[in-house]
Parts: structure tokens; sequence; C-alpha cells
């Protein structure tokens, strides 16, 4: 496609000739003979040529636009896992969405008049190689022209190069501040924060504006520069032309076309100078998505393995929070048959979400492992491994869609007998049907048309769907009633009798009523695991007196 944008590039620039040597039949053959049938020729001659330069200079847009949808198409998948990796890796500090940002940069430049300027920067030679046909100081004029607006270009690049790049910063951190805002608007509207974080946005949007303007101001006032520049330089083209005019040394003629060559040949370094900020802004961009794909490659694509049916096996495992090396959890090390359903157990800070979070791969092990059947479950890939876990998050969130598209985990080939199914285990089927559209009724983002413990439940039924055989639920009945919290223990016994692994983090003690197993967390370790009766009796046991 570079080779094609090159070839029109080429015949463009071969047409943009004809307005000079149109001028310059004019004045020196058409107003010398005073031949109307030659101007009309020329004429004519002229009107097609221009048409099909404008037909090719349309042609070379809309390819340039469907290079920027082609590298968009072919980016976009990795752009989406380094958004998912970044998050994963390094936490939600605002810059997640950075490599989704970086793409739409790339592919707008693409799109636009930069590309077209880089492509018509060679063909300036051409230019001035007819200046000089013309005549040598019509040449040496174009050519010192030339040399000043490229020392332009050179200090653009250099001046907007880190005032952009700090911008690019700034507007991230300023995107995380507005994402944090709206993310917990509730909770800040409630507590009267409002006013607090407004202030905190003013003051990111302040200093990214403050940055940005330094990168446009620079690169604004570089192009007016040249612009004007350039008008003195074909002024200056002028008044040689009439000088060697009045010497006999060119003709009229050759003087209105060596003026009009001279801005064409510089158009394409005035038009670089005026688009170098985006340019810059996309070789950055560039130059980040290039750097985050090295720092986290694409994992190769593993063998499918067999469904797990028998067991999960976790050895020493540690797990740190993204962006943190000190691990959260260390040394955690139980077995569980399947048909076996274990209460995680311990105080706050106890480490009993990030060992959820690890058990389920959304926080990668520092050390140990966790198996599924024998199987490592970073040897999985990811959608396959997706299938045979349900995983029930602390903080609940539901997406945009329906209510059977939330339970089946909007997969489109979804069976609604496998739907139906996940409710009624998670005991939110007559709760559903109680809905103004039932199935179908459509959730906001988070889900917000649901009250708490109804999206708990919904949630509850999204990881009870397909029958998976590892499932985590992370304080399922936070937010339930008696009656979810009846159904709650029903989904738990289906699960072992239907021979699956079930990990409940549990803070009330409802939530154990169906387990056997109790594992024990304190300050990130592992302090005892066992059977339910044999491992609460020694909490609860009462201290013996002196």
């Amino acid at each position: 496609m570079l080779i094609g944008i090159g070839a029109l590039s080429c015949v463009i620039n071969i047409l943009m000739l004809t307005g000079p040597f149109f001028m310059l039949q004019i004045y020196d053959r058409v107003l010398a003979s005073r031949s109307l049938p030659t101007l009309v020729a020329l004429l004519v001659l002229a009107m097609v040529l221009y048409a099909f330069q404008g037909v090719l200079d349309l042609l070379r847009a809309r390819v340039l636009v469907g290079l920027g949808m082609r590298l968009d198409a072919r980016l976009r998948p990795l752009s989406f896992d380094l958004m998912s990796a970044l998050v994963l890796r390094r936490g939600r500090d605002g810059n997640g969405q950075q490599p989704v940002r970086d793409l739409d940069q790339v592919r707008q430049f693409l799109s636009g008049q930069g590309p077209v300027a880089i492509f018509d920067l060679p063909w300036m030679p051409l230019y001035l190689g007819v200046l000089f046909l013309f005549h040598p100081v019509f040449g040496l004029i174009g050519l010192a022209g030339v040399v000043v607006l490229c020392a332009f270009m050179l200090v653009t690049e250099f001046a907007t190069r880190a005032p952009t790049r700090i911008a690019a910063r700034r507007s991230s951190t300023r995107n995380g501040l507005a994402e944090t805002y709206c993310r917990n608007v509730e909770t800040i509207t409630a507590m009267g924060l409002t006013a607090t974080m407004r202030n905190r946005w003013f003051d990111a949007h302040a200093a990214y504006l403050d940055d940005n303007q330094r990168a446009v101001n620079v690169a604004g006032d570089l192009a007016s520069i040249s612009k004007v520049f350039r008008f003195l330089l074909q002024s200056l083209m002028l008044a040689a032309g009439a000088w060697l005019v009045i010497e006999g040394e060119a003709s009229s003629g050759a003087m209105i076309a060596s003026s009009i060559l001279s801005s064409r040949a510089l158009a394409p370094v005035e038009l670089a100078i005026s688009n170098w900020r985006g340019f810059v802004a996309a070789r950055q961009a560039h130059a980040r998505l290039s750097a985050l794909s090295v720092e986290f490659p694409p994992a190769p694509q593993p063998m499918p393995l067999p469904a797990p049916a028998a067991r999960l096996d976790v050895a020493a495992l540690a797990v740190a929070p993204p962006g943190q090396t000190r691990p959260t959890i260390s040394g955690v090390s139980f077995a569980v048959e399947a048909g076996s359903a274990v209460g995680v157990i311990g105080h706050s800070g106890s480490g009993k979400s990030t060992l959820a979070r690890g058990l389920v791969g959304a926080w990668p092990s520092s050390k140990g492992s966790v198996r599924l059947d024998g199987a490592a479950i970073e040897h999985w890939d990811r959608d396959a491994l997706g299938a045979h876990i349900g995983y029930l998050p602390q903080d609940i969130e539901l997406f945009d869609g329906t209510v059977a598209e939330n339970i089946a985990r909007f997969r489109a080939d979804a069976p609604p007998a496998a739907i139906i199914a996940a409710a009624e285990r998670a005991g939110v089927h007559e709760l559903i049907l109680r809905l103004p559209g039932g199935y179908d009724t459509r959730l906001g983002e988070g889900g917000i048309a649901l009250s708490a413990g109804e999206r708990q439940r919904v949630a509850l039924a999204r990881a009870l769907y397909g029958e998976p055989f590892l499932i985590v639920l992370d304080e399922p009945n936070s937010n339930l009633d008696a009656d979810g919290e009846s159904a709650l223990t029903r989904a738990i016994m289906w699960a072992r009798e239907a021979r699956r692994v079930v990990i409940v983090i549990a803070h009330r003690p409802s939530a154990l009523a169906a387990v056997d197993l109790v594992l024990m967390m304190g300050a990130g370790q592992q302090q005892a695991f066992g059977p339910k009766e044999q491992v609460l009796g020694k909490v609860l046991k009462p201290p013996v007196a002196a």
C-alpha cells in the first residue's frame, strides 16, 4: 500500500507542474501570438490535467484513510491485550487505556494531511530542477528557501518532542482522575467530596493544558513563521524574475511560472511543519505501543487440555497486587478434591480476596502454583480456562447488556436452557421473571438497574453458568437477605453434588453452612486448613483459664 501511495504522489507532483507551465505558455505563446485556438487548446488540456490530479489526490486521501484503518485492524487486538496486561500487571493507575488512545493517535495521523506532506517532500528536487532550468537565480532562491524551511522543521522537531511527551502523560493522569470520579460518583456526592475532586481534576487539567499549550504554541509559531517566509520568498522570486526580464535574461512567463513553482516546492515543508506536532505525537504513541508489546509479549498458544474434573492443588502460592513487588499472601498450600467446598476465613486484610484473585488467575502468582488436575493455570489458554472457572468478585461488576447476556458471559451461542439452569441454581430465576423485561431486561453499566442484593445473585448465576469446575465466591452473601443466603447454600450444595470445587471467602458464618473444609488466613499466611469442625473448633475454642 505504501508503494501505491508513493506512485500516486509521483503522478500528483508531476501534475502539479500543470499550473506553472500553463502560465508559461499563456504569457510566452498565447499573448505573443494572440491565438485564441491555442488558448482554448491549452485551457482544455489544463482542465483535463487538473481533473486527473483531483481524482488522484482524492484517491490518495482515501488510500491513507484505508491505511489507517488497516493498521487499526491489525493493532486492535494487540492494544486491547496490552490494556488488559497493564491493568493486571500495574494496577488501575489511569494508564490502562493508554494503548487504545495511542492506537487512535496513530490512526488519526495516518488519516490526516501529515503523511501527504511526508510523501510530497521527496519531490522538492523536481521543482528545484525546473527552477534551475528557467534560470539559475530562480533555482538558487528556491534552494535557499527550502534550506531555511527545513531548518524550521528541525527546530519544530526538537522543540515539540518533550512538551508533546509530557502532555500525553498529563492527559493520562487527567483521564485517570475522571474515570475515578465516574466510578465513585455516588460515594463522592454522598460524602460531599465533589468540590475536592473537582479541584483535583482542575489541577490535573490545568497542568495538561499548560504542557499541551506549550507544544501547540511552538508548532503554531513556527508554522506561522514558515507561512510568512513562503509568501516573502514568492515575492522575492517575482522581484528577481522582474529584474531578469528587464535584463532580458528571462521571459515574463518564466517569471510567473517560477513564482508558482517556488510556492509549490515549499508547500510540503510548510505542511509538514504545521502537522509536525501530530507526527511527533503519533511517533511517540507508536513507540509506546512497541515498548509495551516487548514488555508484554503475546503468550504462545498452548495445547488444549482436557476439562478439569478431579482436584485443585495450591503449592506455596505467593501473590502480589498489580504494580507491587511485595506479596500480600505467601506460602499458601492446600489440595481440594472434586465435590468439596472450602470456606476461607480470617480477619480483614488477611489476604482472603488476594487468594481468590490468585486462584482464578486474575492476579499472576509471584511464586508457587495453582493447578487444576495437575496442569498449572498459566499453561491454559485464558479463554479456554475461563469456561472452567466461575468467579464472583467482592466488587460486583455487571455489564451493559441484558440479564441473560450477563449470566451467559455474553456468549453469542449460549443456549437459553443453560442460562435458565444457572439462574435456577443461583435461586434468582423467579426474581428475574419479575423484572420488567424478564431475562431481556437491559442493565446499565455496573448493573445499575438492580439492587445490590439482586446484582450479587445475578453475578452468582453468572459464576455458575456452564457448570464450571472451579467456583470461587468472594463474600457472596455480603448483600443477601435470608432468602438469598438460603439460595447460596443450595447453590454450594449443588456444586458439591456435581463434583465441583468451591472456594468461599466468608466473613459471615452463614456462608460456611455448606462447606466441608476451612482455610484460615492471617497476616497473608495460611494459619490452618482441614475439616470444618476441626478448624472452627480450634478457632472458636475458648482460652484456658489461668
